[in-house]
């Protein structure tokens, strides 16, 4: 199907049905976060990423075709999502994000919350239990990002260490970096808007996060202060064949590395957990 001459790509579906999944389509391990009222997006979309074992691809490897040129999608590349018991990393890590166990640790500590706008940034301190009950819920396809208030990065390191000391980073740091850590938890058709940084590595803990991204001389067009949600909707089914962004669906398991400067918005397909490795 063409869409004013654009592209036909079968993640158009994805922005336009949103729907309530019943008890019966509840995933098997959500750590609590489904509810059966939740939204989430029936289709992903395609995939024009390299998606690799993590176990296929070495370090120099790495290095060669993906560290600085291009983003690569990783399976089994850690073990924080694996659900063998035996394995002492999942010791807690997939356990300890869990929403009750988390509102158990954290609920009455303050998060800082940032507006989901490019550039401009507003914070609010609230109680995480107050965060998930208020603030945890399906995008309005119609709110502005300086609106929207999104729980990632702004973590207290000294509170969430305990967290942080059971997750296992991805493997491969580039020469002369080491990484830092932002957790995140967002509800369906939440994400942050396009923008760029340091090169780094996401992670999905529960839940999907659908990833679109362009190299730092292409940069996409997109409004400031609109959403992902609102750039899907309203932008994206209408790009060029030569505007398309590469663009993935992660799920837990599996690990996006970005390279330096390259321009990456995201959007949360499920209620969702994850944590990026920022390397600088």
């Amino acid at each position: 199907m063409e869409i004013n001459g654009s592209i036909n790509r079968a993640a158009c579906v994805l922005l336009s049905v949103c729907v309530a999944l019943t008890s019966q389509e509840r995933p098997d391990d959500a750590g609590g976060w489904w509810v059966d009222s939740d939204v989430r997006f029936q289709d992903e979309g395609s995939c024009n990423i390299d998606v690799l074992d993590g176990a296929s691809l070495s370090y120099q490897q790495f290095i060669e075709r993906y560290a600085y040129s291009r983003p690569v999608v990783l399976r089994g590349l850690t073990d924080n999502t694996v659900r063998v018991e035996s394995s002492k990393h999942l010791r807690k890590f997939k356990l300890l994000c869990s929403k009750s166990t988390l509102l158990q640790e954290y609920g009455s500590r303050k998060v800082r919350l940032s507006t989901a706008n490019t550039y401009s940034y507003r914070k609010v301190d609230v109680p995480f239990q107050e965060y998930v009950d208020k603030f945890l819920r399906p995008q309005s396809t119609d709110a502005l990002g300086s609106d929207t208030m999104y729980f990632f990065g702004d973590n207290n390191f000294t509170e969430w260490q305990r967290l942080f000391d059971h997750y296992e980073s991805p493997p491969y740091v580039l020469p002369h970096t080491s990484g830092a850590y932002s957790f995140g938890i967002a509800g369906p058709g939440t994400g942050v808007p396009f923008h760029w940084h340091g090169p780094g590595y996401s992670e999905v803990i529960y839940g999907r996060k659908r990833w679109f991204l362009y190299p730092p001389d292409k940069e996409p067009h997109f409004h400031p202060n609109h959403t992902t949600l609102s750039w899907v909707r309203d932008t994206y089914p209408n790009l060029p064949e030569h505007e398309a962004p590469l663009e993935c669906t992660i799920r837990p398991g599996e690990v996006l590395y970005f390279p330096d400067r390259w321009w990456h918005a995201t959007l949360n397909l499920d209620t969702s957990v994850f944590i990026s490795t920022f390397l600088g």
